[in-house]
């Protein structure tokens, strides 16, 4: 049974979704602030964070920004009453795996938990992947540069690992999107677009200055040569 934290200040939304997931076989412990969150993050280790941006003592991204620093890993799921643009870019740029505008379907969203669950755990049998200076692990979601080890979210982890399964082959945004995210991109939807944002900003340029991953305008992107 995966262990959940919710972390939200509308209790009664809380009730409501503890009560569906937990029939989905999920455990879930629900905070309403940032203090008890932080609380709970020092006490137990979840399988996965459902954030609301919005918190009575801070911002849910700063508490993202945080859990970014001490959990590179950990899968992060936000959500957000005002459904804003701007709030869903500076989640994503700030690491959350997913993004969700209340009030959601508890189904889509379990369905979201299931996803980047799925993705955080990938098959063992997934063999280190190298390509000149960088090796990557997508077992432990580490990648090396030059000896300097780098933790990404799983998001990331498996947009890079899509990407150098194939190098030099572009991969449309809705296969990426699948592959990365576990679903298809909804119009306007710019998540893997800051996927890829945050993973080029981690891994940098190849020795020579050329950019490791390469936009292929309206259609995809592509690991470099």
């Amino acid at each position: 049974m995966s262990e959940l934290l919710l972390i939200d200040d509308d209790q009664e939304l809380c009730e409501l979704l503890s009560s569906w997931l937990s029939q989905e076989g999920f455990q879930v412990r629900a905070c309403h602030d940032g203090q008890s969150a932080r609380k709970a993050l020092a006490e137990t280790a979840p399988a996965a964070v459902v954030l609301d941006v919005m918190l009575p003592d801070g911002s849910g991204l700063e508490l993202l920004k945080q859990l970014r620093n001490d959990h590179a890993d950990l899968p992060v799921l936000m959500l957000s009453a005002r459904g804003e643009p701007l709030d869903r870019i500076l989640g994503l740029e700030l690491g959350a795996d997913d993004y969700l505008a209340k009030p959601c379907d508890p189904r889509e969203l379990t369905a979201r938990l299931r996803a980047v669950l799925r993705r955080s755990h990938p098959a063992a049998v997934s063999t280190q992947l190298e390509l000149g200076d960088l090796s990557f692990s997508p077992v432990r979601g580490v990648v090396s540069i030059d000896e300097k080890e780098l933790t990404l979210t799983v998001s990331e982890s498996r947009l890079l690992e899509a990407l150098l399964k194939q190098p030099g082959e572009p991969l449309d945004k809705q296969e990426l999107a699948q592959l990365a995210l576990g679903r298809k991109l909804t119009l306007y939807d710019r998540s893997l677009d800051m996927h890829v944002s945050n993973l080029r900003k981690k891994i940098g340029p190849h020795p020579d200055g050329r950019p490791r991953i390469v936009a292929l305008r309206s259609r995809g992107y592509y690991y470099s040569l």
